[in-house]
């Protein structure tokens, strides 16, 4: 059984960093892509930051890269979301998503597994 992790989550100020992690478990044996999105109160869950665990450029859409930045260390199940300087606009439940194939537009129909999320609040 696949299952995802995500831990890192809390309070914290404005101008910090933050990192988030995702560990997986169970049969990851076809799963080799990760995806990090976030989903604000009353707003749409948005695509963060992209990777292929095996190695590779990670991805990031358009307004996303710069401050984000995901990783994978090499054999290693975790993988991480680091934020550098937030604001209050990143408070939102984030999401690790597992897939099979390389999610192109970084849409949640291109994973196929989540974990249930951990919760950021930026205060300012």
């Amino acid at each position: 059984q696949v299952k995802l992790l995500e831990s890192g989550g809390g309070t914290v100020q404005t101008g910090t960093s933050l990192r988030l992690s995702c560990v997986d478990s169970g049969n990851m044996s076809t799963l080799n892509y990760r995806g990090w999105f976030r989903q604000a109160p009353g707003k749409q869950r948005e695509g963060v930051a992209a990777i292929y665990t095996p190695g590779g450029s990670p991805y990031y859409p358009s307004g996303k890269k710069g401050r984000f930045t995901i990783s994978r260390p090499y054999g290693k199940a975790t993988v991480y979301l680091d934020i550098d300087n937030v604001s209050p606009e990143d408070s939102a439940m984030y999401y690790c998503a597992a897939g099979h194939k390389w999610p192109a537009l970084l849409r949640e129909s291109d994973f196929d597994y989540w974990g249930q999320g951990t919760q950021v609040i930026v205060s300012s």
